[in-house]
């Protein structure tokens, strides 16, 4: 298992200038680095913000999942002073409204040259009803001046996004690749950033297990589902069929070879960086 950073040394680990140990093996040889992948993603409620030091790459991006889970502050200082860290802060939730109540901007988020936000509407699950209900455009303005090199979350605001003018935070799909050429081809010249689940394994029930949930939410893989289907490794016939195409749309999946060369076609089509989110624990991105 990953330790914390804080924990004892061992001559599996790799010691960064700061002298903490980072990552078993080299670097090089860790499954996230032979995938290509350049960012992790930390989901707060599921994963210790500490252990994405374990992880060998350069930026980490914090999502958010309410109030209740936001990582502490000194602990996001503390990881950021051997990389950088994106802070996913929801423009329409209270605390972080640029045109009402900011105090966690304020008072809980950090500054820090290895310090970003990612500027995004926030995900309704994670919204009052409330906050649901206000505007996106204004206050995406507001944040886009405020914030130094923000990335702009585009997850149903799109044409919003894209009219910041700043670097562009997507999910991965079916057609990014096009899309971010497309993108390119007009004059579109700040980052573009894939955000994406990520499984390095080949083995089909694992990779469903994984992120067949989510894949199945996305609306035209709901759409193709048979209605009442498994989502899961337990998945049969047609369900299983459409869910296991989707993972590979949706998400990044399959051996670290097999996933680099999917990162390195969205390179090809313009995607500054790819953010893996280890849908089946940090430890996968080292071991």
């Amino acid at each position: 298992m990953i330790r914390s950073h804080s924990a004892g040394g061992s001559s599996e680990g790799q010691s960064g200038a700061d002298g903490e140990t980072r990552s078993r093996g080299e670097p090089a040889d860790a499954p996230v680095c032979r995938a290509g992948i350049d960012a992790v993603a930390v989901k707060p409620a599921e994963h210790d913000l500490s252990l994405a030091r374990e992880v060998p790459v350069g930026t980490v991006a914090v999502d958010y999942e309410g109030r209740e889970h936001l990582p502490d502050a000194g602990l996001i200082r503390e990881v950021a002073t051997d990389r950088e860290v994106v802070v996913t802060t929801p423009v329409r939730a209270d605390g972080f409204d640029p045109l009402g109540d900011d105090s966690l901007l304020r008072e809980w988020l950090p500054a820090g040259d290895r310090i970003r936000r990612a500027v995004v509407a926030g995900h309704p699950a994670y919204l009052t009803e409330e906050e649901r209900g206000r505007s996106v455009a204004g206050r995406f303005g507001t944040a886009v001046r405020s914030a130094d090199r923000p990335w702009v979350g585009t997850e149903g605001v799109e044409r919003i996004a894209t009219a910041t003018g700043q670097a562009q935070y997507e999910l991965l799909s079916r057609g990014t690749a096009d899309e971010v050429a497309a993108l390119r081809a007009a004059g579109f010249a700040a980052d573009l950033v894939v955000y994406a689940p990520t499984v390095l394994t080949d083995d089909e029930d694992a990779i469903l297990d994984a992120v067949g949930g989510y894949v199945a939410r996305r609306g035209p893989v709901a759409d193709a589902l048979p209605e009442g289907a498994s989502t899961d490794a337990t998945a049969t016939g047609r369900a299983r069929e459409v869910l296991s195409a989707a993972a590979r749309d949706y998400a990044l999946v399959g051996t670290a070879a097999e996933v680099r060369d999917r990162v390195e076609s969205l390179r090809s089509a313009g995607v500054t960086t790819v953010v893996g989110y280890p849908a089946r624990g940090m430890d996968e991105f080292v071991a």
